[in-house]
């Protein structure tokens, strides 16, 4: 790599020039001119390279710089998309695109930029006139007939954090051969002078609210498994919810009190959105910090269960009390807790449809697939991420408006807390997965259970499956290149024992072949490529490992099965206590293998 005189790449400065002499405000000029003098490791990390639009769209820590979040990067991608849209001919006199935005800081602003731009290349816009879960803007696509839609949200990222997420018109997240297509025009606007831009407010964009939000409840309404329960009983479940400062607080309780869920006790102190996440170092539902004022709540006011959900609300994590103590579940439990209840309820009332389908990732615990074809239904793995569901999604949905026999979506779920019930959005919707948890909690607390007793009954039904997640964070440019250099190294030397059991099974869904590790025999991989590899070893465990798609972390998945008959509740539990060491025994192996 060339360097100039003062010891930085030419890229890199040729990207600070570039903005230095560009068409960029003096405020963020002045920006540059302070990180040269104050913080030139900085400066390096937020121009050495372009932030990446990848196949769900941007997302970056905020700031000034090709390799950050701000009103430029987005104008730039927004014309990429504009100009990928002028490419497809419209439904009706012209495109349309929804837009939708979180808590966090700038993400009113960056949405307004994004509008700005659209509106300029001749597409309507419908704007969300507040901060909705991204679940309004999957239905919200669908509801309006919008080509596609953009949510501007980090997810459950800390607060330095933005992105740009883009839909399709199918509902879910952008996928090929629309993500590359949308990639290449982006990858062609490297310069604010090629960026169209309005002035707001324009006819072309209409701020929406209510009249979504309506029809998102009254859908949404119908997939009660037993609302005259509900509406009767539903007041005799204490909820405590936290929506950590996010949108949740929007739609959330609006929802569980439509159910009939009336007797919500709010963590106050998280109540209201902001994007500087004040109590909590960061917005994650699956981190136990998160939850902590939740907890606290739920233990004082004697509660039956803590919901919390992410900034964008298309997570949700779930506390419960049993035995007088708070008992968290992680998203492999809250999926096969949800799974079971939703095909005993079918199966009850007789509404178990044909070609019944239920769908996860190739990282969420395979319980899930068990409980499926016990009731006979079919369970299909998809690659992580939930767009990938929404796909499967869409295309059943245009196979049934064929009049073809297809799959009868029924729902979804992965590891990582999300889960979708219905086919009314095509991404994880923590809104209407908080009410159907409530409904399992009342139909447990009906019959003087708690969620934990119905999880511990799945278990002595299926067996005990356990799962835990270990992330290794790499930071710039060079964690990066780490992170690159590890997978590669696992590819091209891939496991053979791990802690004397043997892998018996090779996946490398990048080079899309599985592999019998004693045969060396070899067979595709259908899914689509991805940088993920997984190993199934002589005792039934399973480990993948896969770079995460929206953070710097490299994570590592195990899973491990624990099959036999209990005497008693005492062995029934030292074999919960014995599946848990295994886990962690393989977790430390692997972290051995990685780090050394």
């Amino acid at each position: 790599m060339q360097r100039v005189s003062n010891g930085m790449d030419t890229t890199t400065q040729k990207n600070i020039d570039s903005w230095l002499q560009g068409d960029y405000d003096e405020k963020t000029k002045d920006e540059i001119r302070r990180l040269q003098i104050e913080n030139p490791s900085e400066l390096i990390d937020a121009f050495y390279t372009r932030l990446s639009f990848g196949t769900g769209g941007l997302r970056g820590i905020m700031g000034v710089g090709t390799n950050r979040m701000n009103r430029y990067n987005i104008q730039m991608a927004t014309q990429g998309l504009a100009n990928y849209l002028a490419k497809q001919k419209p439904d009706g006199e012209r495109h349309a695109v929804l837009i939708g935005f979180d808590c966090r800081e700038h993400s009113r602003e960056f949405a307004e930029e994004t509008a700005s731009v659209l509106a300029a290349n001749n597409i309507e816009v419908f704007l969300y006139k507040e901060l909705r879960p991204v679940a309004l803007i999957s239905f919200g696509v669908l509801h309006k007939k919008c080509r596609a839609g953009v949510m501007i949200t980090a997810s459950h990222n800390p607060p330095e954090y933005n992105g740009y997420k883009v839909y399709w018109s199918h509902g879910g997240q952008v996928l090929s051969p629309h993500d590359k297509g949308i990639i290449d025009e982006v990858n062609k606007i490297s310069d604010p002078a090629q960026v169209k831009k309005a002035t707001l407010p324009h006819p072309l964009v209409h701020e929406i609210g209510e009249e979504v939000d309506k029809a998102y409840l009254e859908t949404i309404r119908d997939h009660q498994f037993y609302p005259g329960t509900n509406q009767s009983h539903g007041k005799e479940l204490h909820v405590v919810y936290t929506s950590l400062h996010g949108g949740g607080i929007t739609m959330i309780p609006p929802a569980l009190h439509d159910w009939g869920f009336t007797h919500v006790s709010l963590v106050e102190e998280q109540a209201k959105p902001d994007g500087t996440f004040p109590t909590v170092k960061s917005p994650n539902p699956e981190e136990p910090s998160a939850l902590k004022l939740g907890i606290e709540k739920l233990q004082a006011l004697k509660a039956d269960l803590l919901i919390g959900t992410d900034p964008d609300v298309d997570r949700l994590a779930v506390v419960v009390m049993h035995q007088g103590e708070p008992v968290s579940l992680n998203g492999n439990e809250t999926a096969c807790i949800a799974l079971e209840y939703i095909c005993r309820s079918l199966k009850e009332t007789k509404r178990f449809p044909p070609k019944a389908m239920f769908v996860k990732t190739i990282v969420t615990t395979e319980l899930f697939k068990a409980i499926a074809e016990h009731y006979g239904a079919t369970c299909l793995d998809v690659l992580t991420g939930f767009k990938y569901i929404g796909e499967k999604i869409a295309e059943w949905d245009e196979e049934k408006k064929a009049n073809i026999p297809t799959h009868h979506f029924i729902f979804g779920g992965e590891e990582s807390y999300g889960y979708l019930l219905g086919t009314h959005a095509r991404d994880k919707d923590a809104v209407i997965s908080a009410a159907l948890i409530c409904e399992v909690a009342l139909f447990c607390k009906l019959q003087g259970k708690t969620l934990v007793d119905f999880l511990y009954e799945i278990y002595q039904q299926y067996g005990i499956y356990r799962e835990k997640l270990l992330s290794l964070t790499f930071h710039g440019k060079e964690g990066a290149e780490k992170m690159h250099t590890m997978m590669n190294h696992l590819r091209q030397n891939p496991l053979k024992t791990l802690n004397e059991k043997a892998v018996l099974t090779f996946e490398d869904y990048k080079s899309r072949y599985t592999q019998d590790m004693e045969s060396s025999h070899k067979e595709p991989i259908l899914l689509p490529k991805s940088d993920v590899l997984r190993f199934w070893l002589a005792d039934g465990t399973k480990i993948v490992v896969r770079p995460s798609g929206t953070e710097p972390k490299i994570k590592v998945y195990v899973g491990c099965i624990e099959k036999h008959s209990f005497k008693d509740k005492k062995s029934f539990e030292k074999a919960i206590a014995d599946c848990d060491v295994t886990v962690d025994t393989y977790l430390a192996c692997m972290k051995k293998l990685l780090t050394n």
